[in-house]
């Protein structure tokens, strides 16, 4: 497994990096040793926040947690991601009935996901935006999330709400 770790505001110690290898050690039995792994630490005024993001072949899994000190709040995000890793295995074994994950140990039982209901269509007009008029709209309609014609690179682009008050922007990438 390949393993970033990257600190905002903050310079991560050798004993948190032991620490966030021995519990990634924890994913890399459900894909094998070529996943990626991103995990950003961040300190802030009351508690220190640890985002990971694992990168398995385009299966894209991603946790952030918060608590007092890095290794809380890494032990949350590792246990977080692993009940998505199990939660995905289950509906495509229940889809497919084929293998995968074989290094699932079945241990724990796994809510089960129902069909998705959808319930409504929407149409819409994109007219070419700029990033910071796309969050004026987004915020003016009081949504989480804003799907616009970006003006600078003519492609459908969206902006959303991060929990911790900032704004995201996601770009397509077709591989």
């Amino acid at each position: 497994m390949k393993i970033t770790i990257t600190g905002r505001k903050c310079s991560p110690r050798d004993s948190f990096k032991e620490h966030a290898e021995k519990k990634l050690a924890k994913i890399e039995k459900f894909f094998g040793s070529d996943v990626e792994a991103k995990v950003t630490v961040t300190v802030e005024k009351s508690s220190q926040s640890v985002e990971i993001t694992v990168n398995n072949g385009g299966m894209i899994f991603r946790a952030q947690e918060r608590a007092e000190n890095m290794n809380e709040a890494l032990d949350k995000c590792v246990d977080t991601l692993i009940r998505q890793i199990r939660k995905n295995k289950t509906r495509i074994e229940k889809k497919i009935r084929s293998g995968g994950f074989d290094a699932f140990d079945g241990d724990e039982a796994v809510e089960e996901e129902t069909d998705y209901d959808l319930v409504r269509r929407k149409s819409l007009t994109l007219k070419p935006q700029s990033v910071e008029e796309a969050i004026l709209q987004m915020n003016l309609v009081d949504h989480q999330f804003y799907l616009f014609l970006n003006e600078e690179t003519g492609a459908v682009n969206v902006v959303y709400k991060r929990n911790d008050g900032g704004y995201g922007l996601l770009t397509p990438e077709v591989e």
